[in-house]
């Protein structure tokens, strides 16, 4: 089967696929229409940008199917500050009203999730389940200096003031939350009920839905009384697109895609004329890059691994010693190694460290080194073969003597400048007709045309 068929075949499948998709989303869409229900999603990540994506996108639905409540299950080690000021904002401008519940038990709403628990409209935590720990660190998991961490500190804190008070928190809720980001002070479930962080514990999403009848909310500014005693629950499931970016936007898997791509690059310079390895080696990269979005990436890193991908090109037109092909590998690893953790943006707040991880950097080192030697031969090869191509192309030609061969010196053989050799050791004057008669690397053998002419018995071969 031709790559051309092969490469048919797949955009058609994907283009059913999304085809099918469609028309499964406009079926969940339409049986959820009625209104009756109220949705649950969940959020068991890191806070970043594809969460906060997650979130519009059930807001967004929740609205369209006029759905009474938007309850959002969650269990978060923490995230990046501005993805958490755009869900606190989304949740407060809702034009549904949203539940969050931290559950089960065993989860948290570590750090960027303490703000996300006090924006809701209904706040509640599942028995054995924590709130708080929200100290600013910087964008790889690190503490502050002391000037930054006490203006980080002073603004998150006051974010956090402003959207407990906007949810009528009372006020030792207020100063609990604030110590939280001050003091990284954490709750448990009781605690934080006891202070009113929450509003009630519930075990799960049926309890809250119970407990949260009656309550009064205020929804982009207009309070509601809430309804929601025997409501029934619909799960809304991560879309696909989202499972699949949050796998891409995995460290180690952008910096293995990254690794893979390169090297179909490569190998496609390196063997031009059908399109498969550059094809696939292209959309890899896009994959990479895709993740690096969700990701703090070090950008000088990525041109240092751009960097070590040039030189593994050179090594295709290089001598074939090697030296471009370690060069390169060497580049990409350090880069690896620095990606992730790009000190120039803003603090955040707690999360895990993002890193490539120093298993994934031996696999990928294991794997550039066969491909440094795989490119070493290959350019020793193709070396080989240029040589003997020209060879044949070059031996029995007249060429002219340049520079006097004594018995080394220069001719012109077509036009074409070499060095050269006298085969017979005989010195050989300027301008005098020598024909070529073997080709030692570089350097040319000749000797006299005369020779034919006077029936010496040499000729070329």
């Amino acid at each position: 089967m031709t790559a051309q068929r092969i490469a048919r075949r797949i955009i058609i499948g994907i283009a059913v696929s999304v085809c099918i998709g469609a028309a499964v989303a406009g079926s969940v869409r339409a049986q959820s229409a009625d209104g009756g229900a109220a949705l649950v999603a969940r959020i068991d990540s890191p806070i970043d940008r594809l969460a906060a994506d997650e979130l519009a996108r059930w807001i967004a639905r929740a609205d369209d199917v006029s759905a009474p409540l938007l309850i959002v299950e969650l269990d978060t080690p923490g995230g990046r500050l501005d993805s958490t000021r755009e869900i606190a904002g989304m949740l407060l401008d809702s034009p549904v009203p949203v539940a969050v519940l931290v559950t089960p038990s065993g989860a948290r709403a570590a750090s960027a999730g303490a703000f996300i628990l006090a924006a809701a409209h209904v706040a509640a935590m599942s028995p054995g389940t924590t709130v708080g720990a929200a100290t600013p660190v910087d964008s790889s998991g690190n503490d502050l200096s002391e000037t930054l961490k006490a203006k980080a500190s002073q603004d998150a804190a006051a974010f956090m003031r402003e959207i407990s008070t906007e949810r009528g928190r009372p006020p030792e809720a207020i100063e609990a939350l604030a110590s939280a980001v001050f003091d990284a002070a954490a709750y448990s479930a009781t605690e934080a009920s006891a202070l009113g962080i929450v509003d009630f514990i519930a075990s799960d999403a049926a309890e809250l839905v119970t407990k949260a009848d009656g309550m009064k909310v205020d929804v982009v500014a207009a309070p509601r009384d809430l309804a929601t005693e025997g409501l029934a629950l619909e799960n809304v499931p991560a879309s696909v697109v989202s499972d699949l970016m949050r796998w891409v936007s995995n460290p180690r898997v952008v910096f293995i895609l990254l690794a893979i791509g390169a090297i179909l690059i490569v190998i496609e310079l390196a063997s031009p004329g059908g399109f498969a390895a550059g094809f696939v080696g292209g959309v890899v990269l896009l994959g990479a890059i895709a993740g690096m979005f969700n990701l703090p990436v070090n950008w000088l890193a990525l041109i240092l691994m751009l960097l070590g991908m040039g030189l593994f090109a050179a090594e295709l037109h290089a001598p074939g010693w090697g030296g471009f092909g370690i060069a390169g590998a060497a580049c990409f690893l350090l880069g690896g190694f620095l990606l992730f953790g790009d000190y120039a943006t803003a603090p955040g707040i707690s999360a895990p460290p993002v890193s490539v991880g120093y298993w994934t950097l031996g696999g990928v080192a294991a794997f550039l080194a066969v491909i440094v030697v795989w490119l070493w031969r290959f350019a020793r090869k193709a070396r080989t073969i240029r040589v003997k191509s020209r060879s044949s192309q070059i031996i029995g030609k007249i060429g002219v003597v340049r520079t006097s061969l004594d018995p080394k010196g220069s001719v012109q053989v077509e036009s074409e400048l070499w060095s050269a050799e006298s085969d017979s050791g005989e010195t050989i004057p300027s301008g005098e007709s020598v024909i070529v008669s073997e080709m030692d690397g570089l350097t040319l053998k000749v000797f006299r045309e005369s020779v034919i002419e006077s029936g010496d018995g040499r000729g070329a071969t």
